[in-house]
């Protein structure tokens, strides 16, 4: 990804923004008609998405999401159905999707569309010659409504495959404000306040830190926020093409600084086994449950985490409050992840969910549901239910191109989206065993140059 000097005052933006979440209103309407001023300044309504008839077309849509994340799709694909006529099927997907993708491939009944969450697997489904391009209705949409970091980050070779649906701000603290009132904490702008905070909830007797552990993925975004704070954005870049190699002295600034963290068993719900057992939504909901005595303060992931957070009875905002990833060097972070539509069948059904799903009116129906973050910057920031998510969804827009995309998921799916295997389960070693710093850090180059040779 292209780097400018605009992604350091990105960063700063954030943490402005970031810092008006923390008095952000909870969950429903509160707030919205301050919003709907504001956010509507200057902003006209996009138009209207035109879409074909397609009655009776069948659609099929493979995507790894489940639980609420899967019931608030569905509702975007139902406003579909209603405009289009079409019928559309949800297919569960496993991760790592490109697998599940290719045996349904070989077995002759590939979904329609796949949701793909990693940019090296839309590589990869090129490479493979799965994916089909966008058409011009979906490109049109595109060119209207995103940035053009989020168009590159779909295409290959100069040509566009990909729709960026969903995204992600992975550079988010989540806190149990009780925890922190009964602790005395504040939130912490820098990593060594964060550690101080740490130490002074634990004092109070609650564990500060949950860790999903049990999901690979959850450590990976831990060391980017942390690399790309204290490394910067141009060094970031070339860890993430693999142009500097993992035993870069940077990787281990980056996990001696996690070690921090990690090395301090007491810091950590659980331990490292106990974080390596626990699941990532579990990390969340164990955070905002127990009433003065949840299993932990904080929780660090991204925007989504609001998606676990309702499913407990802690109100955003209120109960549930964010800070900014700390600063590791001068700045906070801005990592992003997200979820692209590719077509794998190149039919009129397939290029139309594109056209819809790169279109505001789609956006807007899973904004109000809340627990997502758009791309698009033609959706009023009105449409998000509190002011958290307003202000992380704007902050995201804000950063336009400078933002930082996922490292592990530019990287090749073997290395950076593979259960048990490449960086997952090398930081899953680590957390275990945070002293060999020079052990990780060869196995991690070992690992990533098969995978970017492959």
């Amino acid at each position: 990804m292209r780097t400018t000097p605009r992604m350091r005052r990105a960063a700063v933006v954030f943490t402005a923004v970031g810092a008006l979440a923390l008095t952000g209103c909870g969950g429903g309407d509160d707030g919205k008609d301050s919003a709907d001023k504001d956010s509507g300044k200057g902003k006209e309504s996009a138009s209207t998405v035109d879409l074909p008839k397609l009655d009776g077309e069948q659609i099929s849509v493979a995507a790894v999401w489940t639980g609420p994340e899967q019931a608030n799709f569905t509702k975007v694909l139902g406003e579909f159905e209603k405009r289009t006529g079409a019928k559309v099927t949800f297919v569960p997907a496993q991760d790592p999707i490109v697998n599940f993708l290719g045996t349904k491939i070989a077995g002759g009944q590939p979904p329609d569309v796949a949701m793909i969450p990693q940019v090296g697997a839309i590589q990869q489904a090129v490479a493979k010659k799965w994916a089909k391009p966008v058409g011009d209705e979906a490109r049109a949409q595109l060119g209207q409504n995103y940035a053009q970091v989020w168009q590159d980050l779909g295409a290959v070779d100069g040509t566009q495959y990909g729709v960026y649906f969903k995204a992600a701000n992975k550079s988010l603290i989540w806190y149990n404000a009780q925890a922190f009132e009964n602790a005395g904490a504040s939130e912490p702008k820098t990593w060594k306040d964060f550690l101080n905070t740490a130490e002074t909830v634990s004092a109070s007797g609650v564990t500060p830190v949950s860790v999903g552990g049990a999901d690979g993925w959850t450590l990976t975004d831990w060391f980017e926020n942390i690399y790309l704070s204290q490394a910067g954005p141009e060094k970031y870049d070339q860890l993430a093409k693999h142009e500097i190699k993992w035993t870069d002295p940077s990787v281990k600034d980056a996990l001696t600084t996690l070690a921090e963290l990690f090395g301090k068993p007491n810091l950590i719900a659980g331990g490292a086994d106990g974080a390596l057992q626990t699941e990532f939504p579990t990390s969340v909901t164990q955070t905002f449950t127990g009433g003065d005595q949840p299993k932990a303060a904080m929780v660090f992931e991204g925007d989504f985490v609001s998606v676990n957070i309702a499913q407990t009875e802690a109100k955003i905002g209120t109960d549930a409050k964010v800070f900014p990833f700390p600063a590791v060097g001068a700045d906070s972070p801005v990592v992003t992840g997200g979820d692209a539509a590719v077509a794998l069948k190149d039919t009129k059904g397939a290029q139309a969910l594109l056209t819809w799903l790169a279109s505001t009116d789609a956006a807007k129906i899973w904004a109000e549901a809340g627990g997502f973050i758009s791309p698009n910057k033609s959706l009023d920031a009105a449409a998000y239910p509190n002011e958290v998510q307003r202000t992380m969804a704007q902050a995201l827009i804000d950063a336009g191109d400078d933002v930082r995309f996922d490292m592990s998921d530019q990287a090749p799916q073997s290395f950076g989206g593979t259960p048990g295997k490449g960086e997952w389960k090398t930081l899953q070693d680590f957390l275990k065993n945070p002293k060999d710093i020079a052990g990780t850090q060869a196995k991690l180059e070992s690992d990533a140059a098969k995978a970017y040779k492959s």
